[in-house]
This record gives C-alpha cells, structure tokens and sequence, in this order.
C-alpha cells in the first residue's frame, strides 16, 4: 500500500506532497533519473536491479509530488540521495522524514545535500545535527573518451585468487577515506559486499609480489554510466607516478561495462584530483557528503 501523510504547502503555487513510491511510479521514476544520469548513477543503479518498491529495494524510495506531477525522489536507505530536488522538495522531506535518523549519511549535489541536512537539523535536532563529518565540496568528474594517457598493463580483473589481498585492501582503503572500519558491526556483510564486486567482474586491482597494491571498483552502473569508487594506492607507493596509468586502465576496464565512467572526490584530496585530470576526467558538478 503507498504511504501517505497529509499534503504540505509548497512556496510556489501549487501545492505539494510526499509519499512513498511503488511499482507504478517506475516509469516517472526512470524518467527522472535520466535527466542527469551521472549525478543520478547510484539511485538509477538500484533502482534498475530492485525496482522502487521498499520490499525489494530494501529501503523506501519517497517522491514528491506537485500538481499532480511527480518532480523529485529521494533514496531513503543507509544513504539518504535526493533526485531532481528543489527547495520545495527538499523542506517537504525534511517535515516527512520525522526524528528517527536511520541513515548512516546524506549524499548528492552539493546546494541540495547541504540544504537537506540543514533542515532537517532545524526540524527535528540532534540525531540529524550530530554529524561525525561533513565534506561540502566533492567534485564530480567523468570521462567518456579514451584515457588520455597509457594505461598500466598490469591492472586487470580480480579473481577469488586475490580475495584475502583485495578484501584487506578495500579494507584499508574504506578506513582511511571515511574514517571507520567497514567491518565494524557487520564484517560478514562487507566481505560478502567485496566479494561480489570481484565474481561479478567489478573489481580492479594492481598486484606486486603476491599482494593488492592498487585497488578500484565499480560501484554503480545506469545505462550507459558507471561509477568508479574504492580507489586506493599503497601508501608506500604513493607519489611514483603510479596512479594515473593505474586509473587509465581501470577506465578502459570500466568502459567495457558502461561507456562514461564517472567518480566524485573530495576537494582537499589534490593528489587524487590532479591524479583525474591526468588520465582525462573532466569535472561536470559537485557533491557533498554529510556522514553520521
């Protein structure tokens, strides 16, 4: 049954209301997330594989409706991800989303994360103004073309062969780029997590000596656009130039599974970021992340 609450009042003029989605809402859903598919490449992925319903999904997926017309959606899982939002939106969620905080972060371009998790402070206080960390600037880049440099030859599919090396990878690589162990909790699910992205031919690595020591991922893949997370380079490794053919061959890898690869990074990161550039990325918007 689609879940409603009572229609809330919109600054414009019409008015406007939240509700759940359901399997009928899939086409304006679809149509929704196609109109920016990179900034959308994460919603569009699990809605594509799961559909809108929450039993299948494993969260609910909220919209917001305004004169009849569905104009935005919001992905209410562990990650909280507005699509399409305008201010409207975004005040209406804010007012439906009530004080029980289930999330673990709040994603998307920058203005609109940033205004959500602002409202939802004022509305409703601590469990949504207590943050462990806010990044309000993460450049979104993607390249469509070929890498604009070689890439390494020796970056190539991972197999259950390098399981344990790639696992403690990512490992290290989740722990140093959010700040806690994604084992803590729930070990069994990241490993079943890292183990998928290998046997479904997501995972990328670099080995020397036995061991990972260049790592990236696909984490999302919409139609014609993948996103490339995970990325991480041995410490001990970092500034020998290593990085740049190691990401050009992780988009020619990625690019037999979708055509435009994309990936955001954080602003601070200039390493990484000259890293894209180099390889060919172009930045097209801005996220933020705003993590509990």
């Amino acid at each position: 049954m689609t879940a409603l609450r009572p229609p809330l009042s919109t600054t414009g003029g019409g008015v406007g209301r939240v509700r759940v989605l359901d399997r009928t809402d899939l086409p304006e859903v679809l149509r929704l997330l196609a109109l920016r598919p990179i900034e959308n490449v994460f919603v569009g992925s699990r809605i594509r594989a799961a559909g809108v319903e929450a039993s299948s999904l494993g969260c609910p997926v909220w919209g917001y409706e305004r004169d009849g017309e569905l104009r935005a959606l919001c992905h209410a899982g562990a990650n909280l991800v507005p699509v399409n939002a305008d201010t409207e939106a975004v005040a209406a969620w804010a007012e439906f989303a009530g004080p029980e905080r289930t999330c673990f972060s709040i994603i998307g371009p920058s203005g609109v994360a940033l205004d959500l998790w602002r409202r939802l402070a004022e509305r409703w206080g601590t469990p949504w103004s207590k943050v462990r960390d806010v990044r309000p600037s993460q450049p979104v880049m993607s390249i469509s073309g070929a890498p604009q440099i070689d890439p390494d030859p020796g970056v190539r599919r991972m197999s259950l062969e390098h399981w344990d090396s790639y696992y403690e990878a990512a490992v290290k690589m989740y722990t140093e780029e959010v700040g806690v162990s994604p084992v803590q909790g729930n070990p069994a699910g990241y490993r079943f997590y890292v183990r998928q992205l290998i046997t479904t031919g997501r995972a990328f690595g670099l080995i020397q000596d036995g061991r990972v020591v260049f790592k990236a991922d696909v984490g999302s893949v919409a139609g014609a656009v993948c996103q490339v997370q995970g990325v991480w380079l041995d410490p001990a490794l970092r500034g020998r130039g290593l990085a740049a053919p190691a990401m050009a061959a992780v988009v020619r890898l990625a690019q037999s599974i979708a055509p435009t690869v994309s990936l955001y990074v954080n602003d601070f990161n200039r390493p990484a970021r000259a890293t894209y550039l180099r390889v060919g990325f172009a930045e097209v918007g801005e996220f933020a992340t705003i993590h509990y």
